[in-house]
């Protein structure tokens, strides 16, 4: 009986041992499998990926009441109290916004007042001209009577004595210079009056001027479409969209567009490590968040020839726009997108994933194969997920896209490809190898360095 028990025991012991071990087996193979990859081969592309924005390539301003030209107001801005909202379909004449004019509108009230004093100052200097000018001219009639007056007692006088006659000839030369004085005062008058008059019509009409002006800016404070579409805000010189309760820049008036979607344009903003594999008429495949399962095709348009200045950051970024080379309903201004561009395409490549590529301390590449071999790699040009194997691997080969258990029991393959990989190296970047080292010397060593790696 107690001879049962203890073989029962050891059968369940045994049992347990090989069930224990077939499944950490089963478990390794399932690991191992899913560390394994497959080299591939086919189109191979490099590409930069950056978030953008649409834009419409060409827009219609809406703007404001242009202030500046108008000394009569000050060059500041102007509250919006109301705005439709954003993406509002308009005709021309159609609302858009209205300004703040309470300030505006004493302004108007000062100057119709100012209008309304140099009115009656006018008026008031007609009147007062022709009072004057009609006494002037009532003082020379009565003078020329006095002057045939004393005209016909010369003429009486020359039955006089001489000196009779002599003082009628004085007196009538007295009344003729009496003459004469008022004609000149009554002439300088009217100069006077005219120049006056003059003056003072021009103050009026320059006044005028200012008061039609002003009525005309201010009907501008009811901001209308100039012609259809649908409405954008513009963003101020911090990036910020103008809404209600936003200041009108006085030099910049706009406060919303209307853009034409027939032609879009994606802004991204490319580091100036990158700028310079943009080049213009480079592919670009577009999505937007809103879309995603959609791709449009596009081209690169503009580069900006000048960086900016990243917030906070020392980094300079330029300005990359991307035309979009179809019209679809779908695509509205301010969509988020994401910019792929490609900056060249290789056919028929064979490629694996940079996660499988290691290297030793002198920076030879290879992979660990399922053949169980550390194959060294020559490599060609990496995108952000996949590289490009020149030399080393053949289609379909098996990898391990990280170190596989017992690494170092893998034995090394392709020393052959060292040299040039080395070579390469020098090309590339000359400060990683020093010029005294010597290539088989290094191939010699290349062993044990993979091996401490490993």
């Amino acid at each position: 009986m107690k001879r049962t028990i203890i073989l029962t025991g050891i059968v369940v012991v045994l049992s347990s041992l090989a069930l224990f071990l077939f499944l950490t087996i089963t478990a390794g193979k399932k690991e191992q499998a899913l560390n394994l990859t497959k080299v591939m081969r086919g189109t191979f592309e490099i590409a930069i990926e950056e978030t953008g924005e649409l834009t419409a390539e060409q827009a219609l301003e809406i703007r404001g009441p242009d202030i500046v030209r108008n000394r009569s107001f000050r060059a500041a801005g102007i509250r919006i109290t109301d705005l439709v909202p954003e993406g509002t379909i308009v005709q021309k004449g159609d609302y858009i916004a209205s300004l703040d004019r309470t300030t505006f509108d004493n302004n108007l009230k000062d100057e119709i007042n100012n209008l309304n004093r140099l009115q009656e100052e006018f008026d008031m200097k007609i009147l007062d001209t022709a009072v004057t000018l009609s006494t002037l001219r009532d003082d020379i009639r009565n003078q020329v009577f006095a002057n045939s007056e004393a005209q016909i007692v010369l003429e009486q006088s020359i039955y006089e004595p001489p000196a009779v006659q002599r003082q009628a000839g004085l007196e009538v030369d007295r009344m003729n210079r009496f003459l004469e004085q008022k004609q000149r005062i009554y002439l300088l008058r009217l100069s006077q009056a005219s120049s006056d008059l003059r003056i003072l019509k021009l103050n009026l009409d320059m006044q005028r001027r200012k008061v039609n002006d002003l009525r005309e800016v201010l009907a501008g404070f009811t901001v209308k479409a100039p012609d259809d579409g649908m409405v954008i805000y513009k963003k101020d010189r911090t990036g910020v969209k103008i809404r209600t309760g936003s200041m009108m820049h006085p030099f910049d008036p706009v406060i919303a567009t209307l853009p034409d979607l027939s032609s879009l344009l994606s802004r991204i903003y490319i580091s100036e490590i990158e700028i310079n594999k943009i080049k213009q008429g480079q592919e670009v495949q577009v999505r937007t968040d809103a879309y995603r399962e959609k791709v449009f095709k596009g081209t690169v348009a503009g580069i900006a020839n000048i960086g900016e200045q990243i917030p906070n950051s020392d980094s300079k970024v330029f300005e990359v726009l991307i035309k979009i080379g179809e019209i679809d309903p779908l695509l509205r201004p301010s969509m988020t997108t994401d910019n792929k561009i490609i900056v060249r395409t290789y056919n028929d490549v064979i490629y694996i994933p940079s996660a499988s590529v290691h290297a030793g301390s002198d920076n030879i590449p290879f992979v660990y194969t399922r053949g169980g071999t550390r194959q060294v790699v020559l490599l060609g040009e990496a995108n952000d997920d996949y590289v490009i194997v020149e030399k080393g691997l053949d289609e379909d080969a098996s990898i391990y896209l990280s170190v596989p258990s017992r690494a170092e029991r893998f034995s090394l393959a392709g020393q052959e490809l060292i040299p040039e990989i080395l070579e390469r190296q020098k090309v590339r970047e000359m400060d990683l190898v020093p010029e005294s080292h010597d290539d088989d010397l290094l191939a010699d060593d290349y062993n044990t360095s993979v091996t401490d790696a490993g």
